[in-house]
């Protein structure tokens, strides 16, 4: 039996970067221009990656399917945020709706990666901030964070952690992995 490592999975839009929100709910950015890494992310990643745990994006961008968006423009974000941040890859799903095992909710994109970079989910956390990645994290068998933006959305059901930033976030993974979970939710 060969040992598999942890990871942190982590959506693209509201989690590694800002989301463009209008009238309440979020969306991706329209170009490389628009793309804002946020605040704290680097750092978290980093503290991430110290600890051991590969950091796979894995994120849903239907909008190619759409029309709206072209599959050029997501893979120079994706260039730029792997020039910028520790990740070691990027899962996308461009479909456009819920019949493809890879599109979150469904875990089809985690397995693919914890396949791919002999993971155990079980020992891995899913970041998103929305109620597919959550989903998605929990059908993979992962522990769920949920970033929380007050969206005008879905709410998912019964995260393991609820934040408002990914920085809260690494602190409360690094705890649980320490044992500590208890201490920040005091």
């Amino acid at each position: 039996m060969s040992w598999k490592s942890p990871a942190v999975f982590l959506d693209r839009d509201g989690v590694l970067n800002r989301a463009v929100v209008r009238n309440g709910k979020p969306y991706p950015p329209a170009s490389l221009e628009e793309l804002e890494i946020l605040p704290g992310v680097p750092e978290a990643l980093g503290l991430l990656r110290q600890a051991g745990y590969r950091l796979l994006v894995v994120t849903n961008q239907p909008d190619v399917a759409r029309g709206t968006q072209r599959r050029e423009v997501v893979e120079r974000m994706h260039h730029y945020l792997a020039e910028h941040l520790p990740l070691d890859g990027f899962y996308v799903c461009y479909e456009d709706g819920d019949a493809c095992p890879e599109r979150k909710p469904n875990p089809g994109l985690l397995w693919r990666a914890a396949q791919e970079h002999q993971l155990d989910l079980t020992l891995s956390f899913m970041v998103g901030d929305r109620w597919r990645d959550v989903e998605a994290g929990r059908r993979a068998g992962c522990r769920t964070i949920f970033l929380d933006y007050g969206y005008r959305e879905k709410q998912p059901e019964a995260p393991e952690f609820r934040t408002t930033d990914l920085s809260a976030a690494t602190r409360w993974i690094l705890a649980f992995r320490n044992g500590t979970k208890e201490e920040l939710c005091a």
